[in-house]
């Protein structure tokens, strides 16, 4: 059995974009997953996104595998990357989608000018909701200290479906993710392990970031994690509401509206390839 499949990218963050209307179950195990996403053996991308049939009313269900086989609540990138393809898959003039996702009903929309505007919904800033023991249940963890190799640093959490540790620094350049990333994803106030996002202040509008992806290691974008430091800089008074955030790929602009609370991402959406798996290779 051959299986098609669509290679994307935002920002950098790539995905195998698999259609899987026909049932809504994946078609692809976590253990396929992983070996599709080895960049040596397989296609290579940080994770497989599948495009299920939608639930509870909504168009589509996303689901993804990390490139451990992790699945994620939601990915930023990957579903500005899952709306462009499933404007492929339809062919008609719709630019905008409901789809149900593991952090609730995230809407994107397709812009005339080729970006993607996401709907991300409102962050949850209770250390129940990222999920953190850093503070009591119904408190926020904004500025609090915690140690890490060694070191004590100031966090600011935040959730966008997904847990998110966002810190400060001087120069994103130095932090040496390999060594440090990892740390912050299994440190144990952190029972569903996190994402953390390392922050440099260019200007209240305008801030560089470097991400270290739960289940994905370091990447060259995270979009829920932009989403996230920005909330967390206005929590922290390091910017304002609408802010360019700098990744290793490319920027995406963010949003926090005071309107309604919620977080509204505007970035690209490549298509890179499209190819045919020989269901051998990863069995």
């Amino acid at each position: 059995m051959t299986i098609s499949f669509t290679k994307y990218h935002g920002l950098g963050n790539d995905f195998i974009l698999i259609d899987n209307r026909h049932q809504s179950q994946p078609i692809l195990t976590p253990e396929q997953a992983i070996k599709l996403c080895d960049r040596n053996f397989g296609i290579g991308a940080d994770g497989v996104i599948f495009a299920l049939p939608g639930e509870e009313q909504a168009d589509y269900t996303m689901r993804i595998f990390n490139s451990d086989g992790s699945e994620p609540e939601m990915c930023g990138n990957g579903i500005r990357c899952l709306a462009k393809f499933i404007a492929e898959l339809e062919n008609n003039n719709k630019t905008k989608y409901n789809i149900c996702t593991g952090a609730g009903l995230i809407v994107p929309e397709l812009q005339v000018d080729g970006q993607v505007t996401v709907d991300m919904g409102q962050p949850r800033l209770l250390a129940s909701e990222i999920p953190t023991t850093l503070s009591n249940p119904d408190e926020k963890v904004v500025a609090q200290s915690l140690e890490v190799a060694g070191k004590s640093w100031s966090v600011t959490c935040v959730s966008m479906g997904n847990p998110h540790c966002i810190t400060f620094v001087e120069d994103v350049s130095a932090i040496d993710l390999a060594k440090i990333g990892p740390e912050f994803e299994h440190h144990p106030v952190f029972p569903e392990r996190t994402n953390t996002e390392f922050i440099q202040v260019i200007s209240p509008k305008y801030v560089k970031m470097r991400v270290w992806e739960r289940g994905a290691g370091a990447t060259l974008a995270c979009g829920t994690g932009a989403c996230a430091s920005v909330v967390a800089g206005v929590l922290t008074q390091n910017n304002e509401r609408l802010v360019t955030v700098e990744l290793p790929g490319g920027c995406l602009d963010i949003e926090w509206s005071t309107t309604d609370q919620k977080i509204y991402m505007t970035g690209p959406a490549e298509k890179v390839f499209t190819g045919v798996i020989d269901e051998s290779v990863i069995n």
